[in-house]
């Protein structure tokens, strides 16, 4: 991803890159910061191949309006993380608008009006290279650390397979030959193109596709990342390093489920079908759910608001009852 030279200054300056190293030592920095959304606020943001494609291509989409540079991002099933560089209203509006926009996109494709309505946006400042490196690596791991059967650098609905690779290459289990750009352009017209990014933009006939995915490469700064870590080699001890425990949210560490949403959710269609010979929730009454979400609560280890969750049910009415 390009950037002028000016605003190129200016991140090199605000992250400490030209800085001098003192071991032992960390350098401060500013303008940079770790926004996620509440992994236990809703069941689920993306269901399915489709929706993370558009929720990929949402991000280069919604980046034209702010003045961002995005380090790293994970898209989860239920959540979504995001490292940016930036003033903090700037990054902020761009975070609000994403959930906005992927809201939308739920709302128009399967008519759940609002789901995102309310959902807490977390952030937190990035104030040290050395956390800077630990946040980085913890949004790249994310899927590996929720149980999800992904190496940290090749889960595809991340920046993680972006850093410390040959030129002109992605390692991603579909898109890896990046020489198709030039054959994918040449038979893309202009209106597909814009269809598959959800935008009439004029800068959507530049952008290397693959497929119906944006080459992530045009919105993350991989480049800088790559300057913050400086050698492969360190990149990789953070990303071994970096335990859940060393990122603090808002209000205390972030919350380790011990079973990943995806197992719980199959657990939740085997209990209905148990208790209720439901396959799903959809038709059973209140105390039919609160039913189901005890047993949950008794089988499993999980938390209690994402039982709630899962069991259709609000949890500021139900929680006591639990």
């Amino acid at each position: 991803m390009e950037k002028n030279q000016k605003l190129l200054g200016q991140i090199v300056s605000d992250l400490g890159l030209n800085a001098p190293f003192v071991k032992g030592e960390t350098i401060k920095i500013k303008n940079c910061w770790h926004f996620s959304t509440d992994g236990n606020a809703v069941d689920q943001m993306f269901y399915d191949e489709s929706d993370f494609i558009d929720g990929m291509n949402r991000i280069y989409v919604t980046s034209l309006d702010y003045k961002i540079t995005i380090l790293a991002f994970s898209l989860m099933d239920t959540h979504v993380h995001f490292v940016l560089y930036g003033e903090f209203d700037e990054c902020n509006r761009f975070m609000h608008d994403y959930v906005k926009r992927t809201s939308r996109h739920i709302s128009n494709r399967y008519q759940e009006r609002h789901k995102f309505d309310g959902v807490p946006i977390n952030h937190q400042q990035v104030d040290t290279d050395f956390y800077l490196k630990t946040v980085i690596c913890y949004t790249v791991k994310n899927a590996p650390v929720a149980g999800l059967r992904h190496n940290a650098l090749d889960y595809p609905w991340s920046s993680g397979p972006l850093y410390f690779k040959t030129p002109g290459l992605w390692c991603s289990p579909r898109w890896t030959d990046m020489s198709q750009y030039d054959t994918c352009s040449s038979q893309m017209t202009l209106s597909w193109r814009r269809d598959a990014m959800r935008t009439r933009k004029q800068e959507s006939a530049e952008v290397r596709m693959i497929d119906r995915l944006i080459f992530p490469g045009e919105y993350v700064a991989y480049g800088i990342v790559e300057q913050i870590f400086k050698t492969c080699r360190s990149f990789n001890f953070f990303l071994c390093r970096t335990k859940e425990e060393d990122v603090d949210a808002r209000g205390g560490s972030i919350s380790h489920l011990s079973i990943p949403m995806q197992e719980m959710r199959q657990h939740k269609n085997e209990i209905c079908k148990e208790l209720f010979g439901a396959n799903s929730i959809k038709g059973l009454t209140t105390e039919q759910r609160l039913r189901l979400a005890r047993t949950m609560k008794a089988r499993y280890n999980s938390s209690l608001k994402q039982i709630i969750r899962l069991s259709g049910l609000v949890y500021d009415e139900v929680k006591d009852r639990l």
